[in-house]
């Protein structure tokens, strides 16, 4: 099987490390790509948002699958102009990718399926905005109604704080908040079936303790032994499954990796969001615990027989990711500095580049490295992940140093 991957960031890179451990992945093409996953495939070059030149790619290399990582090609219509092509592919149309484009579309769907969530409403204009924070009351929840990269969400005491937020997106969804940890769950589906990946945590703060600007997400860790029993049949059944019939329903079935973001209330697991796509840092961590081989299991989600596909297979113990990210991340991120000591196992790329003069390895984005670790358990996967980060250089670069600590302390606790 020849494989085609979309995208060139930390989530492609693990998406990469686990499709060439796919016996029956004969190829694997990524674009763009990164230095990273150069190691492992061959990198061309392609604008990942146009849907006519990711197609043409794709018939040029004979990709006998096509996997989409990024919500915004998702949102163009890549996977579209794919199909269009007779080529497989794992990711959802541009019309079902508006679960994750667009804040309001996912909160009607939900809001149809019964689906457990925070209340909310979308506003536009600064008297609307006004009168639902006041309505839900602190901490305000803001979130921009369209995509962006992770960072379109303020969670503020700061009323003065919400209203900017709002004003600088224009149109905005504003929720009550939900108090209680959050879980990342990741979904296969081929529209019908589906099948649950491990439950994973993320820290979407810059800064140890949950301080500081929201990112893109600073490191993540799986499994999470603290969970109820029961959460993922509950979510398949009370979220996934009613999402999917209600997608069905409206002429856009969702086929590809349904991310459903998930605070365990005390009132029990409530969405907080859906991607479209696999999360990053969790992708890293989940993949790495994955034993079933990647490529098959994608291949059956894109070619709608995902209902014959075995059982999900993973590895004992436990996976944890440790960003680190350029001087400025998130606000203006400083990069095109030299990095030394990213060249050994469990590196993960997410943004970096070559200098063309002598091929040395320099930061290109805002989170530009993950140290990712698999342990016996959550402790020793920690340790390994932080010796990863530990030996790497990178002038003025940042990280947490509490990823997956509260978990190992039995700190987190539901609210009763």
């Amino acid at each position: 099987m020849r494989v085609l991957l979309v995208g060139g960031g930390g989530r492609e890179h693990a998406l990469a490390l686990g499709l060439v451990r796919d016996p029956a992945v004969s190829a694997l093409i990524a674009a763009p790509g990164n230095p990273g996953i150069g190691a492992v495939a061959e990198l061309r070059t392609v604008t990942p948002t146009d849907p006519a030149a990711v197609a043409a790619l794709a018939v040029e290399t004979a990709a006998d699958l096509v996997v989409i990582g990024p919500e915004a090609p998702l949102v163009a219509g890549v996977a579209d102009a794919l199909r269009a092509k007779g080529i497989a592919v794992f990711g959802p149309s541009g019309a079902a990718a508006q679960l994750e484009g667009s804040k309001a579309f996912a909160k009607d769907v939900m809001t149809a399926a019964g689906v457990p969530t925070a209340r909310a409403y979308v506003c536009t204009d600064a008297e609307s905005t006004a009168r639902a924070l006041d309505e839900f009351g602190a901490p305000y929840v803001v979130k921009d109604d369209g995509l962006a990269a992770g960072k379109g969400v303020v969670v503020t005491d700061d009323r003065s704080a919400a209203l900017a937020h709002a004003a600088d997106c224009g149109r905005v969804v504003i929720e009550e908040f939900l108090d209680g940890p959050e879980v990342s769950l990741f979904v296969v589906t081929d529209g019908e079936a589906a099948l649950p990946l491990l439950p994973a945590q993320d820290f979407k703060r810059l800064g140890d303790g949950d301080t500081g600007p929201n990112t893109g997400g600073m490191g993540a860790y799986a499994p999470l032994a603290w969970t109820p029993a029961g959460l993922v049949d509950e979510v398949m059944r009370d979220v996934v499954h009613p999402t999917l019939a209600e997608m069905r329903r409206r002429g856009t079935p969702f086929a590809g990796l349904l991310y459903v973001g998930l605070a365990i209330t005390a009132a029990g697991p409530r969405v907080i969001e859906f991607n479209a796509r696999f999360g990053d840092p969790e992708t890293q961590v989940v993949l790495a615990l994955l034993e079933t081989p990647l490529g098959g299991l994608l291949r059956a989600a894109a070619t709608g027989t995902l209902a014959e596909h075995p059982p999900l297979r993973w590895r004992d113990g436990s996976a944890v990711t440790v960003v680190l990210a350029s001087p400025g991340y998130p606000a203006a991120p400083h990069t095109g500095d030299v990095i030394t000591g990213a060249d050994r196992p469990g590196i993960i790329h997410a943004g970096t580049a070559r200098r063309a003069s002598d091929g040395a390895l320099l930061s290109a984005g805002g989170r530009v490295l993950c140290g990712t670790a698999t342990g016996p358990d959550l402790a020793a996967a920690r340790d390994a992940a932080y010796v990863l980060v530990d030996g790497v250089e990178l002038a003025g670069s940042q990280h947490r140093t509490d990823i997956a600590a509260a978990a190992i302390d039995g700190r987190i606790t539901i609210p009763s």
